[in-house]
């Protein structure tokens, strides 16, 4: 790995836990080098701009998270289990790099996404819609649009996300298997219905 390399690495880690402690808006270019140890032009030299370098960053978790929802589909079980597997998925990441589970889930910056991030946080979208839609196939999830069943999914995982990245849960935490559940109860078909 060259000089260039770990520089740039130094850059990416210290934006990454400053725009996640702080905020993009609330997080200046000063701060980031201070933080990374170098000159504040060198961001320059790697990043067209503050908001390429926050591109790059959420690119990065997106692809992340992306990896993850291809992961739980190659399963060969129901959607229940891919969910769940997702979920502890989305869990562990957020024990491990707390700072890109937040910056993915939990961070909002639909404004200053460049249409490469759009492309990829959509694909997640996709993803997911699609193993809710595979519940809608089989009668596991009720009926409506997938795309509003995966938001209220994610919203309910996105707490345990949350707990568990700033180090309120640890990842065995007893609230975290509780939110798991209480996302798919709130998918789930009526057991009347579903037969």
């Amino acid at each position: 790995m060259t000089q260039a390399d770990l520089t740039r690495q130094r850059l990416v880690r210290a934006a990454l836990e400053l725009f996640t402690a702080q905020g993009y808006h609330d997080t200046t270019t000063p701060q980031i080098s201070k933080k990374a140890g170098v000159a504040e032009g060198t961001i320059y030299r790697h990043f067209h701009s503050k908001q390429h370098l926050l591109n790059e960053l959420y690119r990065g978790a997106a692809r992340w998270a992306g990896k993850l929802v291809r992961d739980a589909d190659t399963l060969q079980v129901g959607p229940r289990e891919k969910l769940a597997e997702l979920g502890r998925g989305l869990v562990a990441g957020a024990a491990r790099e707390s700072a890109v589970a937040r910056l993915f889930l939990l961070q909002r910056y639909s404004e200053l996404l460049d249409e490469e991030s759009r492309k990829t946080a959509r694909d997640f979208r996709l993803g997911l819609e699609s193993l809710v839609a595979q519940g809608k196939a089989d009668g596991s999830v009720k009926p409506g649009a997938a795309e509003v069943w995966a938001a209220v999914w994610l919203s309910v995982v996105t707490l345990a996300v949350d707990r568990v990245s700033a180090k309120e849960w640890p990842e065995t935490h007893a609230g975290v298997a509780l939110a798991l559940d209480a996302a798919w109860d709130a998918i789930k078909a009526d057991s009347r219905i579903a037969g």
